[in-house]
């Protein structure tokens, strides 16, 4: 576990084989999120750490930006230990977990609108992710400037609490056709993304940005 602010935890795990980096983040705040829950194995290892981050807070919420193993594979196992925690995701992927026979209160947000609480503010991108280009989201959290970029800004390589430097425009541009494989769609979340002013990226994978 890493702790990359006073409120914002960082909980990591590197895969040699395909030499890649999976993170989970924990936004404590009055009513506390965890952003992705890993695969069933890294969501076990997961849950000891974050009830010592959480410091005996109930966790308020998990956010799932689409459907895939490492942000949502283990939400069976958070939810066995966190019962009362409401699922925040798209219309899509709240259809994906019930048809997996998931089970979980799922909190249904569209792009464009918020959630507040007394200590942050999560605003909702949408998220055309890759795969077959099922609408997820992203979310930036406006209090604190920090976004949240799931599989964008994706890097290779053991970054564990580390934090790199660059700017907003530059980690804009170099979304590839790879993460978004469809040219209309890149483009306007290009332009979505644009509207933002973060100063802080929390990535899904590699080393988190510190913006100039």
């Amino acid at each position: 576990m890493t702790v990359l602010n006073e409120e914002l935890y960082q909980f990591s795990t590197y895969i040699e084989p395909i030499n890649l980096t999976f993170h989970q983040y924990l936004l404590l705040g009055d009513e506390p999120v965890l952003v992705h829950t890993g695969d069933i194995i890294q969501a076990e290892a997961l849950l000891p750490q974050l009830k010592a981050a959480l410091k005996g807070k109930e966790l308020k919420y998990i956010f799932i930006s689409h459907f895939e193993a490492d942000e949502c594979g283990g939400l069976r196992v958070i939810l066995e230990q966190f019962p009362k925690a409401k699922t925040i995701c798209s219309e899509v992927t709240a259809f994906q977990l019930n048809g997996f026979g998931i089970k979980a209160e799922t909190i249904v947000k569209k792009a464009g609108e918020i959630l507040s609480t007394g200590s942050y503010e999560l605003e909702f991108i949408n998220y055309p992710s890759e795969m077959h280009l099922w609408d997820g989201l992203l979310i930036m959290e406006n209090k604190r400037k920090i976004f949240f970029s799931s599989d964008l800004m994706l890097a290779m390589g053991k970054e564990i609490g580390t934090v790199k430097e660059s700017n907003w425009c530059g980690e804009i541009n170099n979304i590839s056709l790879e993460q978004v494989p469809d040219p209309s769609k890149l483009e306007q979340l290009k332009n979505n993304l644009g509207q933002l002013n973060p100063s802080f990226i929390a990535t899904g994978h590699g080393a988190c940005i510190k913006l100039q």
